[in-house]
């Protein structure tokens, strides 16, 4: 890993950017070759279906009697009828419209009606590999042969008894680049003087490879008005008294973490891992799923008492990022490009890890494919490029 110093290149009035001429960011879509949290486990309910999706390909999660979760593609193969309609029998998932039942691999099992002499019915839909982990399910959206050798994220604070988790799962209206750069920039803190009071970030430094950046930032608390809640999540560390703290941010593609450890404490007072899952074929809107790990005080008890308040206060500032945020997404939907004037070299530094692991957002479907000569996005519906369906059955269904 490289260290980078982290000096700011001069910017002079009327002088573009020299980096004007990468790819803008807000048009890279996020990777599908990773696990992606796409529901909270409790949301599955055994024998119950729920429609989630990553990157406008709709996916229907069922839990199936065995307990165990199957992620099939939300729609029939017979009339396109989303399966996150349908019923769960055992561990298949029936339509509801005209019950075709599908098995959690996605083959069809059963057409209610289909006599011999029929024509021969579709193979079936595409399943998801699907895992179950940290109270989240994950979702393997892109080539399932790389799934197995696909590691989920290492979280060792996640059931420690040293520490309780807070889940988050919220939708913010924004490409998920918008909240990398959110969290890692933590100059921005002005934007919550009204709950932590005046903070004073300095950042000692920050190191990157290809698919990572890591900052350190030493916080003061400068005065203002601060939030009881903020020192109780702290040990009266940031925003709850005059210590210093110090805060390692990094962005380890596509996943995100924040550790914040108080002056003279041997570990953190509390661990954030955070994933950013796109929702829509554009990308400009994203799942935040969030697991705050709050070490517990020497008084068990006296986390139980503040929880309600430390969750407040956690999603005060979330509003208050999620607002600036989606502000930005909007600026860049008015002037259709970024017009960004960044000169923070820690953030022109994530942008680029984002860009070189991302993947060229698709042309949206129903619009014009420039060909195969000039198209450099994932295959599509209206693309020359896409293979055509498969229609084909192994056999009948059973």
């Amino acid at each position: 890993m490289t260290d980078v110093d982290g000096t700011a290149r001069d910017l002079l009035p009327g002088h573009p950017d020299p980096r004007s001429d990468t790819v803008d960011l807000r048009r890279v879509g996020a990777h599908p070759d990773h696990w992606y949290p796409v529901a909270l486990s409790r949301s599955v309910k055994r024998r119950r279906v729920i429609a989630t999706a990553f990157a406008g390909e709709r996916i229907a999660l069922y839990r199936g009697n065995s307990g165990a979760v199957h992620a099939l593609e939300d729609r029939c193969a017979h009339r396109q009828v989303p399966l996150s309609m349908g019923v769960v029998e055992g561990e298949a998932l029936r339509c509801c419209y005209h019950a075709w039942a599908y098995r959690g691999d996605g083959r069809i099992s059963q057409i209610p009606y289909l006599s011999k002499g029929d024509g021969r019915p579709p193979r079936g839909v595409r399943s998801y590999p699907v895992r179950e982990a940290y109270g989240l399910v994950f979702a393997f959206p892109g080539d399932p042969g790389k799934a197995a050798s696909t590691p989920l994220p290492d979280l060792p604070a996640f059931g420690s008894p040293r520490y309780r988790t807070m889940t988050y799962s919220r939708t913010v209206r924004c490409h998920y680049s918008f909240m990398h750069e959110n969290l890692l920039d933590m100059n921005h803190q002005f934007l919550h003087r009204g709950v932590v009071g005046r903070l004073h970030p300095e950042l000692l430094g920050f190191r990157s490879d290809e698919r990572s950046v890591e900052a350190r930032y030493l916080f003061t608390h400068a005065g203002g008005k601060r939030s009881r809640s903020a020192g109780l999540l702290a040990r009266e560390g940031i925003g709850g008294g005059d210590s210093r703290d110090v805060m390692t941010i990094r962005t380890e593609y596509p996943y995100q973490t924040l550790d914040l450890v108080p002056e003279h404490a041997d570990a953190p007072a509390f661990r954030l891992w955070a994933a950013y899952v796109p929702e829509d074929a554009e990308q400009r809107r994203c799942r935040v799923y969030g697991l705050l790990m709050i070490e517990k005080p020497r008084i068990p008890a006296a986390l139980l008492v503040a929880w309600p308040f430390v969750r407040h206060f956690t999603e005060r500032v979330f509003a208050e990022d999620r607002r600036a945020v989606e502000a930005e997404q909007r600026a860049w939907d008015e002037q259709g490009e970024d017009r960004n004037h960044e000169v923070f070299p820690l953030i022109l530094r994530v942008r680029d890890v984002l860009r070189a692991n991302g993947v060229p957002l698709a042309t949206p479907r129903g619009a014009p494919c420039p060909g195969p000569a000039t198209c450099d996005g994932p295959p599509h519906a209206s693309c020359s490029r896409s293979p055509a369906p498969d229609t084909a059955a192994d056999g009948e269904p059973g």
